[in-house]
């Protein structure tokens, strides 16, 4: 129940004032701190990204560049949301993306929100306007344009990523931007609804939707030629933050807004992983179902027995992961079957 209660005293954080400040350019990237992101063929750099217009913002990143890069469409792009009480580069290390980036030829981008607007860096998910594309949604939908137009990213290899709220951000940006996200993978992140508050939101994370089909009803009557989204979702069975009906439902609502037709459902695959002991008799298992379209799979859900809310696979030094299948190759995975068709 402690991670429970510090997950509600994070979310009702509310943020120290900030005062205006106007900034018109971009503060060029700097190399990052070493002892975060050494030891993997790329560059690895930080910088700020500022937004142009009536309303300024800004918002710092780290990015990851691999040294080899293989096509001619350039690398892909994974886009990666950190979660509550992590900041870019830690959300880097603990994960592994970058290592696991560099063995697949993937650039990744680890967007990271400020103290100023929340003193836990958590993510407004729930937000109103952050619901609808705007706030955060839309400086990180301009932070990956310019990063594409900079590094000549492939446009039909740019997947969206996070764990916990920074899950319902990548979800908030594919299903806001689905013309420029070809997949997206969520990691103990919440269904997608509504809260508006940061009270209603744990309620979600800890109950669920009563509405879940609603908003993709609804996103469906307002484009109908919405196009299909592939989702991996990825979760552990002892999650007491984001239990696991979220993850039902999120399986339920991406399913259902792939309306081109009917999907297979492929046999329950299990498969084990680690060692036995006297707390766990048993090996550990890794429930793996996939839907399909024909030969292509859509959506793939992945429940880890014994896991709680945590990266899995990560390195536990870092807050927010554990031992378990490496979540970071199974996203990669999944993202390597889908390209968004320009």
């Amino acid at each position: 129940m402690k991670q429970v209660g510090r997950a509600l005293k994070d979310l009702r954080k509310t943020p120290a004032p900030t005062r205006t400040r106007r900034v018109s350019t971009s503060r060029p990237a700097q190399p990052a701190v070493a002892a975060r992101g050494t030891g993997v063929a790329g560059a690895w750099t930080a910088g700020i990204h500022v937004t142009q217009g009536l309303a300024v913002r800004r918002m710092r990143y780290r990015l990851f560049v691999p040294d080899a890069v293989t096509g001619r469409a350039g690398p892909p792009l994974v886009v990666m949301l950190h979660g509550c009480g992590q900041d870019a580069a830690d959300f880097a290390a603990g994960t592994g993306m970058n290592r696991a980036a560099a063995a697949k030829g993937y650039a990744v981008l680890y967007p990271e929100q400020s103290l100023r607007s929340h003193p836990h860096r958590c993510w407004k998910w729930y937000d109103a306007a952050t619901q609808r594309g705007g706030g955060d949604i839309e400086t990180i939908a301009d932070m990956i344009e310019k990063v594409v137009a900079r590094h000549g990213i492939d446009r039909q290899r740019i997947y969206a990523c996070g764990m916990s709220a920074g899950a319902a951000m990548a979800q908030l940006l594919a299903l806001t931007h689905p013309r420029l996200v070809a997949a997206v993978g969520m990691h103990s992140g919440p269904v997608l609804a509504a809260p508006r508050t940061a009270v209603g939101a744990y309620g979600l994370m800890q109950h669920g939707s009563t509405s879940a089909m609603a908003p993709i009803r609804a996103l469906l009557a307002a484009d109908p030629a919405f196009p299909p989204m592939p989702a991996i979702v990825i979760g552990g069975i002892d999650d007491d933050v984001v239990r696991l009906v979220n993850q039902v439902q999120l399986v339920q609502q991406f399913t259902t807004l792939h309306h081109a037709g009917p999907l297979l459902v492929a046999p329950l695959a299990t498969k084990y992983f680690g060692r036995a002991s006297s707390a766990w008799p048993r090996k550990r298992a890794m429930h793996v179902a996939d839907f399909k379209d024909g030969a292509a799979v859509v959506v793939r859900s992945v429940q880890i027995q014994g896991l709680g809310h945590a990266w899995s696979g990560g390195d536990e030094a870092f807050s927010y992961n554990a031992k378990g299948p490496d979540a970071s190759r199974l996203m990669l995975a999944f993202f390597a079957r889908h390209r968004r068709r320009i």
